[in-house]
């Protein structure tokens, strides 16, 4: 294919509803995961990332089972759970175990609902249940890519926010407190935006991928550079970069699906991040921060 005839079909793209319509959705999607995913790497609850991404499962189909929209059983689940596992938790940070226990127990009742949608409501929409464990960011309409995009926004506005004192306690918790600053309510707080994030991610990636959009722009972004703010644009960027790259490669090659190019751009990213000319200089290890 002349690159011309490339040229060409891009200009298509953008010109068709639905890839506007994934693009919008899409990159706004991508902005608040990376910045989202930055604190869930730096504050070492990634797990919660994971659980929330099964809640998320679980919410919507017991949505769907149940004749309402997903997205309120996806809003309501995530935020929900993800307060529940802060009151289990020390500060607003909930433990392993916590974690686990309702993490087993929100994906049997997932499982529930699962059942119970397919025997009962499956005729009226099929596909529903695949799109929400998969994604189905090409499906959406331009009500709804608008409303994801919005939503999207307003959690990048929530992050940015409470970045500093979110920083400070984040980086050392005990003398955040001692200082005044309210870590606890902060840790709720940073929680109902994780769930929130977790919610409206589904519809790009789905439930099964959503940890992969959250953890590897920030993990590679934390590896690149040990400067906070500029990890947390970062993060930003390559969410961003990635969810391009994924609607890219799956408009090019059609048999790609969308979620799965995403997440593997995100993966190439991490893995070159472990190459010895890409990564930060070895003085500062992984887990380093520094506050300048």
């Amino acid at each position: 294919m002349t690159t011309a005839l490339v040229a060409a079909e891009w200009v298509g793209a953008f010109g068709r509803p639905f890839f506007q319509h994934a693009l919008l959705a899409g990159t706004a999607i991508a902005a608040a995961a990376g910045l989202t995913g930055y604190f869930l790497v730096l504050r070492a609850q990634v797990f919660t990332g994971d659980a929330l991404s099964h809640v998320a499962f679980t919410g919507a189909l017991a949505a769907l089972a149940l004749g309402y929209d997903l997205r309120l059983g996806l809003f309501a689940a995530t935020i929900a759970v993800a307060l529940l596992l802060g009151t289990l938790g020390r500060r607003g940070r909930p433990d392993d175990v916590a974690i686990g226990s309702v993490f087993s127990w929100i994906l049997g009742l997932g499982v529930f609902f699962l059942t119970l949608y397919t025997t009962s409501r499956s005729a009226v929409n099929g596909s529903a249940g695949v799109n929400v464990l998969f994604g189905s960011i090409f499906g959406l309409s331009a009500g709804q890519a608008l409303t994801a995009a919005l939503i999207a926004a307003a959690i990048c506005v929530a992050i940015l926010a409470i970045a500093r004192p979110l920083l400070f306690a984040s980086v050392d918790e005990a003398v955040a407190a001692a200082r005044g600053v309210p870590v606890r309510l902060l840790g709720f707080a940073f929680l109902a935006i994780v769930g929130a994030c977790a919610a409206v991610a589904t519809q790009a990636v789905g439930s099964l991928l959503i940890l992969g959009l959250l953890a590897a722009p920030a993990g590679a972004a934390q590896r690149l550079t040990a400067r906070p703010y500029r990890a947390l644009a970062l993060a930003a960027a390559l969410a961003v970069t990635q969810m391009w790259a994924g609607l890219a490669l799956s408009y090019t090659v059609p048999n790609v699906p969308p979620s799965f190019g995403i997440l593997a751009a995100a993966t190439a990213v991490y893995a070159a991040t472990f190459v010895p000319a890409v990564r930060r200089p070895a003085g500062r290890s992984a887990g380093h921060v520094t506050t300048r």
